[in-house]
């Protein structure tokens, strides 16, 4: 026992330690895991040694991993993305397991290992990638839509190969006849699942819901889960596929969402430990010794897969471009590649110098990801002679439709705000001119005769062809603060004088954005608040021109009145996740606090940007107070700041430390 807590013990430090160095480097968490592990595993420092405890560890990451790919499972998405998952993914996956086991094939590697090794290799990273498309805005691009289709796939094809590996262990004489035995105990066992889960699922979860008990549902959630993933296990299947099962059972029902959102600590600490074990698994001596084949698997990986998504959204149809984005995003190898070859340890399935090599490769893979993808429109500008034309004649487009427009406002994104917007300024017979990404959304409103153009606002060369010169004002109507601080910065240096106004989240962003040089600031959620009020006020007989009066006040103060918020246990999810969203924190000064007895300007508060925004004394309501005021024991402080802020404020009031 103690030897197991000691593991645990360890895992979650190196974890903690790894998430927060790589968080720091600004890339992903997973290759911290995964280097972590090479590093403390049996076969360098050796902190960790092979045994039962580390692989049960791993199994319980990849149940948590697949019941997650279960519950985001759609199938309308799925029936709407068809052309892009069937055509596309069939097409991809196919030709680069067909590959890939052609060449293990003249390697004169073992039947069973070439397909694991086939199926681990033709596998690319949805976790690495949709996080930096994300970032990047590009999700909803054409090569970003192209991306998140064929992952789709991969994450399906997932399932038969987790079916298959168990059979594969088996003598080569009967891998055929176990093969379609163990494929048709699953259709048997799925179908059994599927069937029956969908009809008291549903109702059972509805009758959890109703006991309106937080751990009650967890607990239920888990043990569901844990019960599909033995079945599917004792049926001679794997772990992983009853997650996956159970998953898509939980999706079907209305509390997919809560599931999901209750899950998500246990799945990726499990899912850390896991690629930290996967980590293990790799011996730098053997790599070390294989240099040269570690080097020329990374490159056959990259090239093969780039070659087979290229060639197959050429021939479906696809722009160049579009083709070469998505063939360089789908290039590096996936976490479902270690998942499929973490299920072949014990079994000896692939040789161990092999693994070695294919191991490094895919790791090294996914660690020049990030830096793929930031090349990508430079490696497309080179490769792609038409690129060079198609931005010409989108910019040629763009000049056309703003040349002869003056003191007209550039809309950046034209989504539902943007159109609303749009329609708002043209009312006052206000000339618009806006830019969007979305193709598809500009092809329809340009149609209908909109003033809008495909073009990214973050490009110097866009602004100036839409005529940025010559316009009165320019309005981000979209919420990302890092591409909106890059407009602004854009704007500052073309034209300093020209207010741009700004749409966020929430208040967390709207000093970094005021000091960046926006002239307006609109957060979303402040604003919905400020409505819901003027019209209550309203409703209870206050004049209309007071109304109006206070609500000018409050936008003038920059929405002080209405900064921060007290947190409650219901927001844990939704609209108040924002870590780095201004709180308001009480605390309560004692006789033995440091802070009693001094006044307000003699607080060093501002270090931590906290601010004390009212003072509750002997019971009654909290004023502002002034800075000569003088603190007294049982005085409540009502604190506003980030939460680290609040924390270190806290303990200076209160210790001095």
């Amino acid at each position: 026992m103690s030897d197991t807590l000691e593991l645990i013990l360890l895992l979650l430090i190196l974890a903690t330690l790894s998430v927060a160095l790589f968080r720091l480097l600004r890339l992903p968490a997973m290759l911290g895991y995964l280097l972590t592990g090479i590093l403390i595993g049996p076969h360098a420092a050796g902190w960790i040694p092979p045994g039962e405890e580390t692989r049960h560890l791993a199994e319980f990451g990849v149940v948590f991993l697949m019941f997650s790919v279960g519950l985001e499972f759609s199938l309308p998405q799925l029936i709407a993305m068809q052309r892009t998952v069937f055509g596309l993914g069939t097409a991809q996956m196919g030709l680069a397991f067909g590959l890939v086991f052609m060449l293990g094939w003249a390697m004169n590697l073992p039947l069973q290992g070439t397909v694991v090794l086939a199926g681990a290799l033709s596998l690319s990273s949805t976790a690495i990638i949709s996080r930096l498309l994300s970032e990047r805005s590009e999700l909803k691009s054409l090569h970003g839509q192209r991306i998140m289709g064929m992952m789709l796939f991969q994450d399906l094809a997932v399932v038969p190969l987790l079916v298959l590996i168990p059979a594969l262990a088996q003598p080569h004489d009967h891998l055929g006849r176990l093969m379609l035995i163990e494929a048709f105990e699953a259709v048997v066992i799925l179908s059994l699942l599927l069937g029956l889960g969908k009809k008291w699922l549903g109702r059972w979860f509805h009758w959890i819901a109703r006991q309106k008990s937080s751990e009650l549902f967890l607990l239920n959630v888990l043990w569901v889960i844990l019960l599909l993933a033995w079945i599917t296990q004792k049926a001679g299947l794997s772990l992983a596929l009853g997650a996956f099962v159970s998953g898509v059972l939980l999706a079907e029902t209305d509390y997919r969402y809560q599931v999901e959102d209750y899950i998500k600590p246990f799945r990726d600490v499990l899912l850390g430990l896991f690629f930290i074990t996967i980590g293990t698994l790799l011996d730098l001596g053997v790599v070390i010794h294989h240099l040269p084949a570690v080097f020329l698997t990374l490159i056959l990986l990259l090239g093969l897969k780039l070659l087979t998504v290229y060639g197959p959204a050429r021939a479906l149809g696809e722009q160049d471009s579009v083709a070469l984005r998505t063939a360089l995003a789908m290039a590096p190898a996936g976490e479902f590649g270690f998942v499929l070859l973490a299920q072949t340890e014990g079994l000896h399935l692939v040789p161990a110098a092999p693994l070695q090599i294919v191991l490094a490769a895919m790791l090294i893979s996914m660690i020049l990801a990030p830096f793929i993808l930031l090349m990508s429109d430079r490696i497309v500008l080179f490769a792609c002679k038409n690129e060079w034309a198609l931005r010409s004649v989108a910019l040629h487009e763009l000049s056309s439709r703003s040349y002869g427009k003056q003191r007209h406002v550039i809309v950046c994104g034209y989504g539902r705000s943007g159109q609303n917007l749009a329609r708002f300024l043209e009312q006052e017979e206000v000339s618009v001119l806006a830019l969007d990404r979305d193709p598809q959304r500009v092809r329809l409103a340009s149609e209908a005769g909109d003033e809008v153009v495909f073009g990214d606002a973050g490009r110097q060369e866009v602004l100036i062809a839409a005529g940025i010169q010559r316009a009165s004002a320019l309005i981000i109507s979209f919420s990302d603060t890092a591409l909106s601080l890059a407009i602004i910065a854009l704007v500052r240096e073309l034209k300093p004088d020209l207010p741009v106004i700004v749409r966020t989240r929430d208040d967390s962003d709207l000093d970094r954005l005021k000091e960046a040089g926006a002239a307006e600031v609109v957060p979303e959620i402040l604003e919905g608040s400020l409505m819901l009020a003027s019209h209550a006020l309203l409703e209870l007989g206050i004049p209309l021109s007071r109304v109006l009066k206070r609500i000018r006040q409050v936008r003038a103060e920059r929405y002080q009145l209405m900064r921060g918020f007290f947190r409650g246990l219901t927001d844990e999810s939704g609209e108040n996740t924002n870590p780095d969203q201004l709180r308001l924190q009480t605390l309560t000064l004692l006789e033995t606090s440091l802070a009693k007895g001094m006044q307000l300007r003699d607080l060093p508060l501002n270090q931590w940007g906290v601010e004390i925004t009212a003072l509750r004394r002997r019971g009654l309501r909290g004023f502002r107070p002034e800075g000569e005021t003088r603190l007294e024991s049982g005085d409540i402080l009502i604190l506003l700041g980030r939460p680290e802020a609040l924390a270190q404020a806290e303990t200076w009031l209160i210790q001095g430390k």
